[in-house]
């Protein structure tokens, strides 16, 4: 079956991006890591430009479908608002960004900094969202998606492209998954190639719940993670991309987040956010138990954290 997103699309997707976007770099860990009999991989996507991933999405929403008098809005959680400001002054656009009460106060100020006007209000990403489409009405403004829309999903796979193109094939790789975004598009260029193991916290499980409905359904929001991976309702897209080549999703409670966390830091000094670090917690945990041999790639996706929350 064919994907809402090819693998063609991504490529184009990557040769518009590229001269605005950070190839981040592969890191191969020493065998035996985390006394597991398997060969660990991480992608560094945490540096990023605006400390995610998020930055591959915005770009090519922008590049795609901006004029030079376009005014730009986004709802986010934190990440994706701060991609999407980092894109907008590039290419010289004003944006507006609506965030939940949720967001870390981290991600507000860097919104901030990269020049957009940052509106606060809700509890969680849905009413952040409502507000910014409210907005968009209004102004007709650029509305730029998180996660459900082709040009993000696009972005989004570039992701794999570079791995593939940087490094050996990995057998496996584990994603963190909000709204379904960053798993749809890497999924869509790694379709039956590479096992998708989607990631997200037990408290934020869109794609899960969809999956096991059939359909994508709202779920309740309670997790350390909640500021990246708190959407209530998984995408469209990305729904229907999981369906075909998403192997499965981990569930990952907090306790093991926040330790994959520390590990990250203590071992690599690497400050990662809470949802940067659930591919990690999916595999210390045991969550996901990697076969002998078995090549497994991890992304490390978001670094807009507060480091005294990770350091203490």
């Amino acid at each position: 079956m064919a994907l809402p997103v090819s693998r063609d699309a991504i490529i184009e997707a990557h040769q518009r991006i590229a001269p605005y976007i950070r190839r981040t770099p592969l890191m191969k860990l020493n065998d035996r890591a985390f006394g597991l009999e398997t060969a660990v991989t991480f992608k560094l996507e945490y540096l990023q430009h605006a400390g995610s991933f998020k930055s591959r999405g915005a770009f090519n929403t922008l590049i795609k479908k901006a004029t030079p008098q376009t005014a730009v809005t986004a709802a986010s959680g934190g990440n994706h608002g701060a991609a999407v400001a980092f894109a907008a002054r590039a290419l010289g656009l004003p944006a507006k960004i609506f965030v939940p009460e949720i967001s870390a106060p981290i991600k507000v100020a860097t919104i901030r900094n990269f020049g957009a006007e940052a509106i606060v209000g809700g509890a969680i990403f849905d009413d952040a969202y409502a507000a910014c489409l409210d907005y968009q009405k209004q102004s007709d403004a650029l509305l730029v998606h998180p996660f459900d829309a082709i040009e993000t999903l696009e972005g989004q796979g570039t992701i794999g492209k570079e791995w593939e193109e940087d490094g050996s094939l990995p057998d496996t790789v584990l994603i963190a998954c909000g709204g379904g975004g960053l798993v749809g598009g890497i999924a869509s260029w790694w379709h039956g190639r590479v096992k998708i193991v989607g990631v997200e916290p037990e408290g934020s499980r869109c794609l899960h719940a969809a999956l096991e409905a059939g359909a994508p359904i709202p779920v309740d929001i309670k997790s350390v993670a909640a500021d990246s991976l708190g959407a209530r309702t998984v995408g469209r897209y990305a729904f229907e991309i999981a369906k075909h080549a998403v192997d499965h999703v981990a569930l990952v409670d907090d306790a093991a987040i926040r330790s994959a966390q520390q590990i990250l830091w203590r071992d690599f000094r690497i400050m990662s956010e809470p949802g940067g670090a659930a591919a990690l917690a999916a595999l210390l945990s045991g969550v996901y138990k990697p076969k002998q041999g078995e090549r497994v790639g991890v992304l490390i996706c978001g670094a807009n954290v507060d480091p005294a929350t990770v350091v203490s």
